[in-house]
């Protein structure tokens, strides 16, 4: 799978996890069965312990489903950071995943990975490597 993403558009998510310490999250926007991120909506980490965990504010993501809803972009996935890690999904993110298909950008420094949540088997959940074509 290939997934497109304007050069500004990736910047910007690494501008925003380089100014903070936890994990940084927010929502990858997009017209539904598009292979295109379109915009992002930044969105608080309300995880217990945003240092090592993440868990987006649900006030911004019913909103975002409310706008989808109405017209607005779809919600295409997530994406978050991983401050002292690699870009690639963890043990946390695997058991916080649901096999619907969606996008997770996982940053870590200078590094972004993109990814596709799979159902492998009833329920079972794992990642697939996409690539993310930046232009």
């Amino acid at each position: 799978m290939k997934v497109h993403i304007a050069r500004s558009l990736l910047d910007h998510i690494h501008a925003l996890c380089a100014v903070d310490s936890g994990e940084v999250c927010g929502l990858l926007l997009g017209a539904a069965g598009a292979d295109r991120i379109d915009a992002i909506l930044p969105a608080a980490n309300v995880a217990p312990d945003p240092a090592r965990h993440f868990e987006l504010d649900p006030i911004t993501l019913f909103a975002a489903h409310r706008a989808a809803r109405s017209g607005g972009p779809a919600i295409l996935g997530h994406y978050h950071s991983h401050p002292s890690g690699i870009a690639t999904p963890s043990a946390t993110d695997l058991a916080s995943a649901a096999p619907d298909g969606s996008l997770w950008l996982i940053v870590a420094g200078a590094h972004s990975t993109l990814w596709v949540t799979l159902e492998i088997a009833a329920g079972q959940v794992a990642f697939a490597p996409a690539t993310l074509c930046i232009g």
